[in-house]
């Protein structure tokens, strides 16, 4: 298989529009262009932007090694609990899930990385019934998702330049401002 390959996945949440889950990610060799990006995202942290490992549980890392990395910059802790708890443990088992039923062949998980830009909606800092199950499971099925679509190489060429003119992108819409 050729790397790197690029995905990305909007998977809505369940129960709860603040458990919106929009990956976008980068998979490749680690001893190439990716593993250099990786290295270099996880060594040169930024403030506001802290790039963590996708982990099960506190020193529990994922294989492929993943890298999370945020969209936006976190400027409370509430943000970087929801962050690094439901969120990274959603991540992470997607991408046990993407190994599991082979989307990730097993024998590449050793030579391969993840960098993942992972968005949650800024007002999670301020609800006090955020659902911290759909938000693990939206996560969850979205990087597995994200992960299927960079492996099989979706959307195709052909897919978009044929979708090209009834694919409508829902910011763009008249009417929809501030809304998703």
């Amino acid at each position: 298989m050729d790397y790197p390959r690029i995905g990305e996945a909007l998977v809505r949440g369940q129960r709860s529009r603040l458990s919106a889950a929009e990956p976008e990610l980068i998979i490749g060799d680690l001893n190439g262009p990716v593993g250099v990006a990786f290295a270099t995202l996880l060594g040169g942290q930024v403030e506001g932007h802290t790039r963590v490992l996708a982990l099960l549980n506190g020193d529990v890392a994922v294989k492929p090694a993943t890298l999370m990395v945020s969209k936006v910059t976190v400027k409370k802790s509430r943000y970087t609990n929801v962050l690094m708890g439901s969120v990274q443990a959603g991540i992470s088992h997607g991408v046990l899930d993407a190994v599991r039923d082979g989307t990730i062949p097993r024998d590449q998980v050793e030579k391969l990385g993840i960098i993942v830009a992972v968005w949650l909606y800024p007002e999670v800092v301020e609800t006090s019934d955020l659902d911290f199950e759909d938000m693990f499971a939206t996560h969850r099925k979205s990087m597995h998702a994200a992960i299927g679509k960079a492996m099989r190489g979706e959307p195709t060429i052909e897919w978009l330049l044929e979708n090209q003119d009834k694919i409508i992108h829902s910011y763009h819409q008249k009417g929809l401002e501030g809304k998703l």
